[in-house]
């Protein structure tokens, strides 16, 4: 596994193979890796010659610096989970590296992601999206690999690499869970013992509530703070706090 610490150095190699011919998949990440991760490392080894995996915190899709400022970032352990996943290539990025502009460019979409998280996180997703289109710029990969937990941003990202016609095929990829159906997340690492212990009720309400009011309801019951509970596109979505936790999860909206 070779890491990269410069966009530089990196498209150096990305030439190199393209002049070969050699294929490659993305999995772009904000470290703190979990098993979701992996699964996406895994899914695209298996469809691709090579498979790079950037590391990067992005500050810019943070509103709310105390959020920022408590993500975990186990750089060591990230590395040794990526080499033992198979990963051919890490791109290890600095802020000035992806943002010399000081983020005076951005990438703003102006309907889906004012709705849902948009509403609870306003500027998340104008830096999400954007630092996800110089990831895509950077890495020159044939596909990238997002996991459906996060399914706001996997449509704003599918849309976007649509309206730039970007080369780089966004490929949806499986939920993972843990064992008592909590949905993987860096976040998880921050839920105290206790919290850890209620949070696997989001999924079991989300996917046996009859509607979205009656999880609301539901969910207020089992302690959680709910932010909102909705069905959209077949999807019925949700977003609570545990404790200063915020956890989101998606489930078929028929799944109640």
């Amino acid at each position: 596994m070779n890491t990269f610490d410069t966009p530089g150095a990196w498209r150096e190699e990305r030439t190199r193979q393209l002049a070969r011919g050699v294929t490659l998949g993305f999995v772009p990440t904000m470290g703190a890796l979990h098993d979701g991760h992996l699964s996406l490392v895994a899914r695209s080894r298996a469809e691709n010659d090579r498979t790079l995996v950037s590391v990067f915190v992005n500050p810019t899709q943070f509103n709310d610096a105390a959020d920022l400022q408590a993500y975990p970032q186990p750089l060591v352990r990230d590395l040794e989970l990526l080499r033992g996943a198979g990963a051919d290539f890490v791109l290890l990025p600095r802020r000035d590296d992806i943002y010399p502009d000081g983020y005076m460019y951005k990438v703003v979409e102006t309907s889906l992601s004012r709705t849902l998280e948009g509403v609870h996180r306003p500027g998340h997703f104008d830096g999400m999206l954007t630092v996800v289109l110089k990831l895509f710029q950077l890495a020159e990969a044939e596909r990238a690999y997002f996991g459906e937990k996060d399914w706001q941003q996997l449509l704003l990202v599918r849309g976007m690499t649509e309206a730039f016609f970007l080369r780089t095929e966004v490929i949806a990829c499986p939920t993972v869970r843990e064992s008592d159906g909590l949905a993987c997340s860096s976040r998880n690492q921050r839920l105290s013992a206790e919290e850890r212990r209620k949070a696997p009720a989001l999924y079991r309400i989300l996917s046996t509530a009859p509607t979205p009011a009656a999880a609301n309801h539901e969910l207020t019951e089992a302690g959680f703070a709910v932010d909102y509970v909705e069905e959209r596109d077949g999807r019925r979505l949700a977003a609570v706090r545990l404790g200063g936790v915020r956890l989101i999860d998606n489930v078929p909206a028929d799944a109640g």
